[in-house]
C-alpha cells in the first residue's frame, strides 16, 4: 500500500479563502497544512474594497465568525446606487428573501480575525513564512507541495488535496498549468482611508455609476471610510499626477456625496493601474483553486471577499468527505467545478463585460431606471447587485414585466405604487 500522506489537505495562502477552507476541512476531520508566505500572523491584504457582500453572510455565520467580526468593529452593510435616473435605495420592507446585510471591515482588522480562528481549529497546522516552489506529483495527480522558508529551510508537504488560495497572482495555478483567460478592464482604481467623514447616507455604502467613471464610499470599522474611484483609463495620467485633487474634484461633482475636505485622510492613495479579469478552470486531479486564484474579477462590485468565503465552502462541501479515495475525490472536484461555474459564470460574464467601460445595455437601462422609480424593482436590483440572486432570477419574466410597467407608468406621468411580489 502507498505511504499515507502527512496531510489530507495542503492549503497555500492563509487569507480569507485559505482560512475558510482550512476551518471547514478540519471540521470534517481532515489534517490540514495551512501555508502562508508572510511570517506575520497579523498580515493582511492592502488593496481591497473591504466590502463583503451579503451573499456571503450565511457562510460567515456557519464559520462562527459573525460575532468576532462585529466585536472587531465590522459594520453591517447595505448600499444605495446612483444612476442617471436617480438613486436606487433599499426599501424598508424587502420582497426578495436574502440575508439582511453583509459586512464592511478593513482587511487590517478582518484578516487576523479569520486567521486566528483557523489556527485555533483542531486539525490545522499553520506554517507561516513559507513559499510554494513546486507541486509534487504521484500517479498522474498532484500529491503535495514543496515549500521554502526565508531561512532556506525546505519541506515536502504531502497531501491528498492541494488547494491554491494564493490570490490573483496565484503561483499554484501557474505551477499546475491552469492558465487564466484574461479579459481587459477599461478602468483603473484609486482609494484612500478617511477618518470621521460625515456621511449623508448614515452607515450605508454608496455607489455612483457615472458611465463610464465609478465612485463609491464604504464606511468601515474604527471610524474609517474607504473613499474610492474607478475612472476610465483615458484619465490615468491626471489621477497619477494628483490623486487627491482628482478625487476631491470628482466627489465635489457627485449628488449626495460626503465632503472629503471635512475629514482626515489617514492613508496614502492606493490602487491598481491594471485590473484585468482573470478566469481559470478551478481543478485538476488532486488540486483545486478558491477565491481570487480561481476567479479574480473587477473589484467594482465588491464580490472578491464574499466569493472567497463562498468558494472555499463549496470546495469543502464537495470534497471534504471523499479525501481518502482518489476516485471519489476526483468526482468531488468535478462537482466543485460545476458548482463554481453554475454560481458564478453568468455573474463573471456580466461583470467582465461592464468592466470594459461601456454604457448601459438595454436590459440595464430598463432595470435601473425602474429601480429608481419603484421600491419593488429597487429591492430586486439590489438583490442582484449583492449577488444574492443569479442572472436567471434577475431576468425572470415577472421582474422584466414589472420594470416595463413601472417605466410605462412613469412615461405617462403616473405615480407608481404597489408592492406586488416578484418571487
Amino acid at each position: 500500500m502507498p505511504n499515507r500522506p502527512q496531510y489530507d489537505v495542503a492549503i497555500v495562502g492563509a487569507s480569507i479563502a485559505g482560512c475558510t477552507a482550512a476551518i471547514l476541512f478540519a471540521r470534517k476531520g481532515a489534517r490540514v497544512a495551512l501555508i502562508e508566505r508572510d511570517p506575520d500572523p497579523a498580515a493582511y491584504k492592502k488593496i481591497c474594497t473591504h466590502f463583503i457582500q451579503s451573499s456571503a453572510t450565511p457562510t460567515i455565520e456557519r464559520l462562527g465568525l459573525a460575532d468576532a467580526i462585529e466585536a472587531a468593529g465590522g459594520i453591517r452593510n447595505d448600499f444605495e446606487v446612483f444612476t442617471r435616473w436617480g438613486w436606487i435605495v433599499p426599501p424598508p420592507t424587502r420582497n426578495v428573501t436574502r440575508p439582511a446585510y453583509g459586512y464592511n471591515i478593513r482587511r487590517e482588522t478582518l484578516d487576523p480575525v479569520v486567521r486566528k480562528h483557523a489556527i485555533a481549529t483542531p486539525g490545522v497546522d499553520f506554517m507561516p513564512g513559507f513559499t510554494a516552489r513546486e507541486l509534487l506529483v504521484s500517479r498522474n495527480r498532484f500529491s503535495g507541495v514543496l515549500i521554502h522558508g526565508a531561512d532556506g529551510l525546505q519541506k515536502e508537504i504531502q497531501a491528498r488535496l492541494v488547494v491554491g488560495a494564493d490570490g490573483r497572482q496565484t503561483r499554484i495555478a501557474e505551477l499546475a498549468g491552469l492558465a487564466a483567460k484574461v479579459k481587459p478592464n477599461g478602468r483603473f482604481s484609486r482609494f484612500a482611508h478617511y477618518r470621521n467623514l460625515p456621511l449623508r447616507s448614515g452607515l450605508r455604502s454608496q455607489l455612483w455609476l457615472l458611465e463610464p467613471d465609478i465612485a463609491f464610499i464604504l464606511p468601515n470599522d474604527d471610524g474609517i471610510t474607504v473613499v474610492a474611484a474607478m475612472p476610465e483609463r483615458a484619465k490615468l495620467a491626471v489621477w497619477k499626477a494628483d490623486p487627491e485633487g482628482a478625487m476631491h474634484r470628482l466627489f465635489d461633482s457627485l449628488p449626495n456625496a460626503p465632503p472629503l475636505r471635512e475629514a482626515e485622510r489617514v492613508s496614502p492613495y492606493m490602487g491598481m493601474n491594471e485590473i484585468p479579469n482573470k478566469i481559470r478552470k478551478v481543478f485538476k486531479p488532486g488540486l483545486a483553486l478558491v477565491g481570487d486564484a480561481a476567479l479574480a474579477i473587477d473589484p467594482l462590485w465588491g464580490v472578491g471577499c464574499g466569493w472567497a468565503f463562498q468558494s472555499a465552502e463549496w470546495l469543502a462541501e464537495a470534497t471534504g468527505n471523499s479525501l481518502h479515495r482518489s476516485d471519489k475525490l476526483d468526482r468531488g472536484l468535478e462537482a466543485y467545478g460545476r458548482r463554481h461555474r453554475f454560481e458564478l459564470a453568468a455573474h463573471e460574464f456580466l461583470i467582465s463585460d461592464f468592466s470594459t467601460g461601456r454604457g448601459y445595455n438595454p436590459i440595464e437601462r430598463l432595470m435601473y431606471s425602474a429601480a429608481a422609480r419603484d421600491t419593488v424593482c429597487a429591492d430586486h436590483v439590489l438583490a442582484f447587485g449583492s449577488r444574492c440572486i443569479g442572472v436567471a432570477a434577475f431576468l425572470n419574466p415577472l421582474a422584466l414585466a414589472r420594470a416595463i410597467w413601472v417605466n410605462a407608468r412613469h412615461a405617462m406621468g403616473a405615480n407608481v405604487t404597489g408592492n406586488r411580489q416578484l418571487h
